[in-house]
């Protein structure tokens, strides 16, 4: 008897993305085209290919911070498959929360809140009692290596490698079907390092679909079950750091 595969929880159908230049004569900077990826339950994707080929374009276009030129991003939202693209903004807004985590490479947090209460609030947002979050905060904090005389002060005055840290746990707190991956361990030592390993392995054995973006081929090895190639399709793919700026701004 076949076992049966585990299910799709995130496709991407003909997805397609440019940027245009509007103070440089509209000029169009093609970044993608026709990507079709789908990931299952319990695997890990690996967005592979070389720099400026739009990984992290994807990336944040399968979490819809960009929206593509064409194509759907299909979601397993609750028991019901969701185009990401065609859905209302509080479906987004409700999608993000019980569905779709997402971890950047940077951390953005409002002055003032302390680094527990930062990671602890997506938990208390989804429903978890504040008391129970603010536990979870603490074991991922800890085993993130972030002392505890740091838990009540802002992370807008740590270090960019504490950040991070605040930054992963803040995105593994809550267990969501879905978890995009931008660079989680980029700014990392071999010990912390480990230890997103180890929460990314976790997220895998409960099911959880991922993508990520891991130039540390060590880290990619370890948590990838296959890589998708992105950016061979022609040089134009590779989009100008600055140019991409003015077409986002």
């Amino acid at each position: 008897m076949k076992t049966a595969l585990p299910s799709v929880a995130l496709r991407a159908i003909g997805l397609s993305k440019s940027f245009t230049l509007h103070t440089q004569g509209g000029i169009v900077l093609p970044v993608f085209d026709d990507i079709e990826l789908a990931v299952r339950s319990g695997e890990c994707v690996c967005l592979h290919g070389p720099s400026g080929a739009g990984k992290s374009t994807l990336l944040r276009s399968l979490y819809a911070n960009y929206k593509p030129d064409e194509g759907q991003i299909l979601v397993d939202h609750m028991g019901e498959t969701v185009d990401l693209l065609a859905a209302e903004p509080w479906e987004v807004v409700e999608i993000r929360r019980l569905t779709i985590g997402y971890v950047s490479q940077f951390l953005r947090v409002i002055p003032r809140v302390g680094a527990l209460d930062v990671v602890a609030e997506p938990a208390i947002a989804n429903g978890m009692p504040t008391d129970k979050a603010k536990a979870r905060a603490q074991t991922l904090l800890t085993r993130l290596r972030i002392p505890e005389r740091l838990w009540s002060l802002a992370p807008a005055t740590f270090s960019g490698g504490e950040q991070q840290r605040v930054n992963i746990a803040r995105g593994f707190i809550v267990d969501y079907p879905v978890l995009l991956l931008d660079e989680p361990t980029a700014s990392l030592d071999a010990a912390n390092r480990a230890t997103v390993v180890e929460l990314i392995d976790e997220a895998k054995s409960r099911a959880a679909a991922i993508v990520g973006i891991f130039h540390d081929e060590e880290v990619r090895e370890a948590v990838a079950d296959r890589l998708f190639e992105i950016g061979s399709q022609s040089a134009a793919t590779a989009v100008p750091a600055a140019a991409l700026a003015e077409a986002c701004a």
